[in-house]
């Protein structure tokens, strides 16, 4: 519920191993509902993105996690150290039962800036490095770049960049295949 109270695009998934607790879920959530301010906004999100689903067992649901890449993920196991191991794409875990993603947002998380749609297979949480400018520095010698240029070259025309590929052999007078 804390998460589909944000906003009509926001997605809250129960996985489970255990179909009367996906069941007994469904329920109270309704039931939570009923009294919640933003219920509207709430009952929205999980008509369009909400589930609880019934999975096979931990492995399976450590597979539809990885594909969902969800912003928080709160896991309730037997072993929650052992599932977070198989865990490539998340924002932020949240272990037990006693570890409400909330705890994470307000107090004790980094930041409550999270990668969400999915963008956790390839971005991380909002930290210091987002406002620290960076500028990468490279200085190859001839030789380096002689070691380097067909590898090189070859991925600029694997990219169909012939001119990226010119530069190295200009600058070695160094003629490709």
């Amino acid at each position: 519920m804390a998460q589909a109270e944000h906003d009509d695009d926001a997605s809250a998934i129960l996985l489970t191993t255990n179909a009367q607790l996906a069941h007994d879920v469904a329920a109270e959530v309704s039931r939570q509902a009923e009294s919640l301010p933003r219920r509207a906004t709430a009952e929205k999100s999980l008509a369009r993105y909400g589930a609880a689903l019934v999975v096979n067992d931990l492995d399976n649901a450590c597979e539809i996690v990885n594909q969902l890449a969800p912003e928080h993920l709160q896991i309730v196991t037997h072993d929650d150290e052992a599932v977070a191991a198989k865990i490539r794409h998340a924002g932020a875990i949240f272990f037990g039962s006693y570890t409400p993603e909330v705890v994470g947002d307000y107090f004790a998380g980094p930041n409550h800036v999270l990668p969400t749609a999915g963008a956790s297979r390839f971005s991380s949480a909002l930290g210091v490095y987002d406002f620290v400018k960076r500028t990468t520095m490279l200085r190859y010698s001839r030789e380096a770049l002689r070691r380097s240029a067909n590898k090189v070259a070859t991925l600029a025309k694997a990219e169909g960049l012939d001119a990226h590929a010119r530069s190295v052999a200009i600058r070695l007078d160094y003629v490709g295949d």
